[in-house]
């Protein structure tokens, strides 16, 4: 097992090298800051002194460099539109993207397999047919229009719900949430439904063909010869069964969550990390770009991580057939 763990943190480790050195590569690559950050009316001298200020007057393989030493160092580079440290910006707005990704994935959870197990256990009736023909809008319907009709419907005809903003927060451990609080909660709902509609719909497509696999199974035929109460079949022998793919596939869709919660950010106005890149990148404020895409690669990479390393403490076979390769 220990060899395992550091074979998978050297390839982690070499992932984001060349990452680190694709994201540094292309973002640097396009526009120039200087032309967005400096006022026409600047002269030569002043522009010179606030290139050199920025270090964009080195080469990019200095540049990269010079990022890499202090990247190792946990300096990302200072921001240049808000002159603060590049991470520390994206760490502070983080807790606002963490909360309404994991509430996206609480309500696709909640929603998805009971859903799911509905459409399964009765492929035939109105009611499965009528799910998955809604879970095929979920994978259609594109995010930012879905999320200005939520906002049509539920914020400008019934005044229901907020259309943007946080709304009030309430510190918990130092961090800032909105769900302890009735006005965050109103506020977090939209959002939240809004980044979490593609998942409910994959949730109810894997919890339909596996609960539909797991009815044909032995096991499920002699729980049934057995006597068992239905309701104990699908909880304990379908249910229990079919959540470990389940589990295992949202777990994975956490980082594309955080990843693409940047539209719904956008639409709602939600002042997250993707708020702040899409604003970054306006701006072509470099350093932030950078280290919210870099912050981003290295989630994926500890997720997959994890992930790997949980599968190989459930199935041996895959600790032996990376020791055979």
């Amino acid at each position: 097992m220990p060899g395992f763990i550091l074979r998978r943190l050297l390839q982690s480790l070499a992932v984001l090298l060349l990452m680190s050195l694709l994201v540094f590569a292309g973002v640097y690559a396009i526009g120039n800051p200087i032309d967005i950050l400096i006022s026409p009316e600047a002269d030569q001298a002043e522009r010179l002194r606030i290139i050199a200020a920025f270090g964009l007057d080195q080469s990019l393989p200095q540049q990269y460099w010079l990022f890499l030493k202090n990247a190792l160092a946990g300096d990302m580079g200072r921001s240049f539109a808000y002159a603060t440290p590049a991470l520390g910006l994206i760490l502070e707005r983080m807790p606002a993207t963490l909360e309404l990704a994991v509430f996206a994935i609480l309500i696709a959870i909640l929603l998805g397999i009971p859903l799911g197990l509905l459409a399964g256990l009765r492929p035939d009736s109105i009611a499965a047919k009528s799910i998955m023909a809604v879970s095929i809008l979920g994978f259609s319907l594109p995010t930012f229009w879905v999320g200005l009709m939520l906002i049509m419907v539920f914020a400008v005809q019934l005044g229901w719900l907020p259309s943007s903003g946080r709304g009030e927060t309430t510190l918990l451990l130092g961090v800032p949430v909105s769900f302890l609080s009735i006005d965050g909660l109103r506020h977090l709902l939209l959002p939240a439904l809004n980044l979490a509609l593609f998942n409910i719909a994959m949730v109810i497509r894997l919890t339909r063909s596996g609960a539909q696999e797991a009815l044909l199974q032995d096991y499920v035929r002699f729980a049934r010869a057995k006597g068992l109460r239905n309701s104990r079949i699908i909880g304990v022998h379908v249910l229990k069964n079919i959540l470990i793919p389940i589990v295992t596939v949202i777990a994975l869709q956490f980082g594309s969550i955080i990843a693409f919660a940047i539209v719904t950010e956008s639409v709602f106005a939600w002042p997250g990390m993707g708020k702040l890149i899409i604003d970054s990148i306006r701006v072509l404020d470099r350093p932030v770009i950078v280290a919210y895409l870099l912050l981003i690669v290295s989630l994926f990479i500890l997720i997959n991580l994890v992930v790997d390393v949980l599968y190989s403490l459930l199935d041996p076979r895959v600790r032996l057939s990376e020791s055979r390769g």
